[in-house]
């Protein structure tokens, strides 16, 4: 008996001490009967249910991270889009456009180089005639439609690009030309004014207008630039010199000719009374020689009461002496058959 007690304590002994590094196991419960253990009839339900949870779980995160993916698409693509506007319209404000149109009526002889007016007309018209369109980028929108927004204002911004450029070099060829034209109309300028200079002195009411034309001479020959404006200003000072000067050497010669008209007529005053004089004695005796050319073509003899009456012819100049025939004819008839004083002599 103590021997199987002690047995049986050993038993119990090695039953009940743990394996040394393993985690004790509740003891199994075997009901009544006998049967397999609870933990069985669990598994078998618990199972779809985790495979369906697990499922749903992936579903929703498929989703999701679709959506997140799709918004950071949709996102790239509104910033996309919105960066190619804003290139975009850096190209067609209405500075650009501004300078655009007026590129477009710089014509062949306005310009050094008549190839960039060629290429400005070809840019021009790849763009319609500089007509602008609308590219709109709104959040609203798709992510394929702001693709295409972004794609259609690329090729804009890339048809603008060649206007923009073509532009730029005919604009710098029309200010080439304007500038080497502008140097060669001051150079002609200076020429005229410098003749003249020569050929206006003395010959000017006031010398100061010499001065300043000699002065604008001297300023233009200084002017060094870049822009055609510089040397226009300067032609212009000049031509206004130039003016003043014109001006002074006709107010002058205005002056002499009075001078010498006063002193003509100065002159001349004396001659014009001894013209007077005589012409005033020519006029008298020529009254004096009518007066009497027509005292002796009157009638001699006249006949009363509406009868002919004809002159007696002029008596002969007496052979001696006394007076002339023009005395007796002018003497008073006592005997009324005579001629009267004066010289009409009638009948009865």
């Amino acid at each position: 008996m103590v021997d199987h007690d002690d047995e049986g304590a050993e038993g119990l002994q090695s039953v009940s001490d743990p394996v040394e590094g393993e985690d004790p196991a509740p003891p199994a419960i075997v009901p009544d009967g006998g049967g397999a253990p609870s933990g069985g009839w669990r598994a078998r339900w618990l199972v779809p249910v985790i495979v369906a949870v697990v499922a749903v779980a992936v579903v929703v995160a498929g989703l999701v991270g679709w959506r997140v993916v799709e918004n950071r698409r949709h996102d790239a693509a509104l910033d996309s889009c919105v960066r190619a506007v804003k290139a975009l319209q850096g190209k067609i404000g209405s500075d650009r456009m501004a300078q655009y149109r007026e590129a477009a009526g710089i014509k062949a002889d306005q310009v050094k180089d008549s190839g960039t007016v060629v290429a400005m007309a070809r840019s021009v018209k790849n763009t319609e005639g500089l007509r602008q369109r609308t590219v709109r980028c709104k959040a609203s929108m798709s992510t394929g439609d702001l693709n295409a927004e972004a794609d259609q204002a690329r090729k804009i911004d890339s048809k603008f690009a060649a206007v923009a450029k073509a532009s730029k070099a005919e604009i710098a060829s029309r200010d080439a030309k304007a500038l080497e034209d502008a140097r060669a109309a001051l150079n002609a300028k200076r020429d005229e004014a410098s003749r003249l200079l020569a050929d206006s002195d003395g010959r000017v009411a006031d010398n100061a207008t010499r001065d300043s034309l000699q002065a604008a001479i001297d300023q233009a020959g200084q002017v060094k630039s870049g822009k055609a404006k510089a040397y226009r200003d300067a032609a212009d000072a000049l031509q206004a010199a130039i003016d003043r000067v014109n001006a002074s050497m006709q107010a002058k010669s205005q002056a002499d000719q009075q001078t010498a008209a006063q002193a003509q007529a100065q002159a001349s005053t004396p001659r014009q009374a001894a013209q007077r004089s005589g012409s005033s004695e020519r006029k008298s005796a020529t009254s004096n020689n009518r007066r009497k050319s027509s005292t002796q073509s009157r009638p001699a003899t006249g006949q009363r009461g509406g009868g002919s009456s004809q002159a007696p012819a002029a008596p002969s100049a007496p052979q001696g002496g006394g007076s002339n025939w023009r005395d007796r004819l002018n003497r008073p008839d006592t005997s009324m058959h005579g001629c009267n004083s004066d010289g009409v002599c009638g009948i009865g």
